[in-house]
């Protein structure tokens, strides 16, 4: 574990919306629905930080998440090989007894979540590629991890099965977030070919929607769809394209920043049963450049509560609530793959008010970022040897 380096101050490279020019791969057909939806003026960070590599060479890790006792799960996307790492960066050999994945492109190990009642059950849970005849589809397993010189994952038990089967390799979602009530959230995608994608508003499809399962996989009766005719009980909202990053906000509510088309990356609110208007509206058109819809707004579809045109290609999402940086407190943090960067958001009244883009992990691709149980934040680098970082306050802190 080292130290890489400090930063006495951020540097932002978002423009105000007031005069800025737009980019090459800015989609031009429309315009906001109100002031501030995208392009919010640039905010720059007085919090002086430094930056510690915890450990490396992990193959395209995905997600994070920690252990009661400040250890913490890593996965890796392709291998689907899980770790269990110590704060001074000792890696475990790899968890066995997870399923198999098919870890093809966007495919793999995805994201690990601990049980709120970790210390009491032992359980976590996974999303994953599960490789299915006639294609694959999203999963969530369930284990006891056992832990010890050769960690493994007991009573394995499969919660939760996107349908339908589909052959593609892409868009599949993937993130976890434990709601306040103990359900636990499900984002996925809409497996991007054209077969998947006009399923994401439909009912009778998990596609391009967030679920809400109990931790057994057993439906809520609260759930919005449970009494509709045809519906898949278990969605909580539709027309998303590919959330890859969720999380809860200080009141409990469910926030998701979703992989947009060219120009039309998301921030969205989630609320029971809303449509999100995917694909039959949006901001962004297909990365050859022809257009996807015919207008940005519709009736009975919400809109985002903020786009980036151009994209940042979002994964991973926190929003702070720690103390070590208490100028962040209750800003959104969220990883920027194409973007190379940590973007920070402002928010006041549920609108975005200031953007900042951090390099804390140099030029490399942010794949995940956590807030960790003492208030640092930590961040996975998508790469072949992909690393764990650390941000503390500069002056250090008593942990």
């Amino acid at each position: 574990m080292r130290v890489l380096w400090m930063t006495l101050a951020c540097t932002t490279v978002v423009l105000s919306v007031a005069g800025a020019a737009r980019a090459q791969d800015a989609a031009p057909a429309f315009d906001p629905a109100f002031p501030g939806q995208t392009r919010a003026p640039a905010v720059q960070s007085q919090t002086q930080y430094q930056v510690t590599e915890i450990a490396g060479d992990f193959n395209y890790p995905w997600a994070v998440a920690f252990l009661p006792d400040r250890r913490m799960l890593v996965t890796e996307k392709p291998t689907g090989n899980l770790f269990i790492v110590t704060p001074q960066g000792v890696k475990s050999a790899p968890v066995a007894g997870l399923p198999p994945v098919d870890g093809r492109e966007q495919g793999g190990l995805l994201d690990v979540e601990v049980d709120p009642d970790f210390a009491t059950n032992g359980l976590i849970y996974w999303t994953y590629y599960e490789p299915r005849e006639g294609g694959n589809g999203l999963a969530v397993g369930r284990g006891k991890l056992k832990d010890g010189p050769q960690p493994k994952i007991e009573a394995l038990r499969i919660i939760f099965r996107m349908k339908p089967t589909l052959d593609s390799l892409w868009h599949a979602g993937g993130r976890l977030v434990f709601a306040n009530d103990g359900t636990l959230f499900v984002t996925l995608g809409e497996r991007s070919i054209l077969t998947g994608r006009v399923q994401a508003r439909q009912l009778n499809s998990h596609f391009g929607k967030v679920v809400r399962i109990h931790t057994d996989g057993t439906v809520p009766a609260n759930n919005p769809f449970v009494n509709t005719a045809g519906a898949r009980p278990e969605i909580y909202s539709r027309g998303h394209r590919n959330v890859l990053a969720a999380a809860l906000d200080g009141q409990g509510r469910l926030w998701e920043v979703e992989m947009g088309p060219l120009g039309g990356d998301e921030l969205n609110l989630v609320e029971p049963g809303k449509d999100y208007g995917w694909p039959t509206i949006g901001y962004g058109k297909e990365y050859s450049g022809a257009p996807i819809h015919q207008s940005s707004q519709g009736p009975g579809m919400e809109q985002p509560v903020y786009y980036w045109d151009p994209v940042i290609s979002p994964s991973g999402l926190t929003i702070y609530s720690g103390n070590l940086f208490p100028e962040w407190k209750g800003n959104f943090f969220i990883g920027g793959l194409s973007s190379h960067a940590l973007v920070r958001l402002v928010l006041k009244n549920d609108r975005v008010i200031g953007e900042e883009r951090l390099k804390p992990a140099g030029n490399a691709r942010v794949r995940d970022v956590v807030q960790g149980p003492e208030g640092a934040l930590y961040l996975l680098t998508d790469a072949p040897n992909g690393r764990l970082l650390k941000m503390t306050p500069r002056a250090g802190a008593p942990f």
